[in-house]
């Protein structure tokens, strides 16, 4: 009987434990005292999981009717995803700023060091208006405005240096700034996390604060009608046609760019993408996973850009993102190749170009640029 009612003990013990799932699940930030269980019903998170595989088998056909090619990824979206204007949000990247929050549903990721070597993010969020939260955010820098045009994004940030003013007072920059009164509706802080690392968006807050201003929600042909120079989605671009100019990158070491974050990329060959993660200063060697989906950040390619610059008082970068014939390197499916690149007026795309000058041709998905310093220098193999 004793050995009976020992059995029945661990048995409910575990049932208790297979019911309680791990206590450190990212839970989402929300504002002071308010609890996601509170929250109306079209403000609840969303797990925004993979849709599940496309009924039809050729990648060519969309998996429903009347679906379009994104600008930014080529993946297919509604035609209403596609015909709105994207989100180009400040994030920073250091051991208090973790985790961030949905950063994996960012479809072009920006990377560069600001002052004192301390790694900055720009996400490219192309269905933003219903994520529940995103962030945290901070400040500006005029080279993110400048890559922000590219896309005709909103920028989303929290304030910046003297120095950005005169491009935030263009007239046809459109922001969303933290430090301006008329947009604060769009912005909340979680008392959860000590500043500045503790400020969010929601997606539906900013659309109000994007109406309420007046911008337009559709592109206003300000851009290149064409981004990236996409393969056809049947016929990926493997590199193979670069023969041994296309070298072996299945391991992509970016610490000698970005010291304090130490990221590196590791390509999985089953599923054709880079996983990113970090060994950041102060904070443990890992994935980078995103706060909200749980997910680590992967991409289908990736691009090593090179840029000149100057450094300004209190350490403060200028870069120069105006340029040709400047290097870099482009990886996609487990190979890379030198490129150059260009870029022209504000508003006109980066363009990339093999050592023949024919434009670079991306895969489908999810792209990640990381701008490093010219002397800087990173490895892969």
């Amino acid at each position: 009987m004793k050995i009976r009612k020992i059995w029945l003990v661990l048995a409910a013990i575990l049932l208790i434990l297979c019911a309680c799932g791990p206590n450190d699940a990212p839970q989402e930030p929300q504002a002071s005292g308010t609890h996601t269980e509170d929250l109306p019903a079209d403000r609840q998170p969303s797990s925004n999981a993979p849709d599940s595989p496309d009924s039809v088998s050729d990648p060519s056909l969309p998996p429903r009717e009347g679906m379009v090619r994104s600008p930014l990824t080529n993946e297919w979206v509604d035609p209403e995803t596609a015909q709105t204007r994207p989100l180009a949000v400040l994030i920073p990247n250091e051991e208090g700023a973790i985790p961030q929050y949905n950063l994996s549903e960012a479809s072009v990721l920006y990377e560069t060091n600001v002052e004192n070597r301390v790694s900055r993010l720009m996400a490219i969020f192309e269905d933003w208006q219903n994520l529940p939260v995103i962030g945290n955010i901070r400040s500006l820098r005029t080279y993110f405005a400048y890559w922000a045009f590219e896309w005709d994004a909103f920028i989303v940030h929290s304030g910046g240096p003297y120095f950005v003013d005169d491009l935030l007072a263009e007239p046809t920059t459109e922001n969303i700034n933290d430090h301006n009164g008329a947009d604060s509706s769009a912005f909340y802080r979680d008392s959860r996390k000590p500043q500045p690392h503790n400020l969010y968006v929601n997606g539906q807050d900013v659309l109000e604060v994007v109406k309420k201003k007046g911008y337009s929600l559709t592109y206003r042909g300000l851009t290149d009608g064409a981004h990236f120079c996409f393969a056809d989605a049947g016929e990926p671009n493997d590199l193979t046609q670069y023969g041994s100019d296309a070298k072996s990158a299945v391991y992509i070491d970016m610490s000698g760019c970005y010291p304090l974050t130490r990221c590196y990329f590791e390509y999985n060959d089953e599923d054709g993408l880079y996983y990113r993660s970090q060994h950041l200063s102060g904070g443990t060697d890992g994935p980078h996973i995103d706060g909200a989906t749980g997910r680590q950040l992967s991409f289908k390619n990736i691009l090593v850009q090179y840029v000149t610059y100057e450094e300004l008082a209190n350490g403060y970068l200028v870069f120069q993102c105006h340029d040709n014939a400047q290097d870099g390197w482009f990886f996609t499916n487990g190979r890379g190749i030198h490129v150059t690149w260009e870029k022209g007026k504000d508003y006109d795309a980066t363009r990339y170009y093999d050592d023949s000058g024919k434009e670079v041709v991306f895969n489908t998905g999810k792209t990640m640029i990381c701008v490093v310093l010219d002397g800087d220098s990173f490895t892969f193999r």
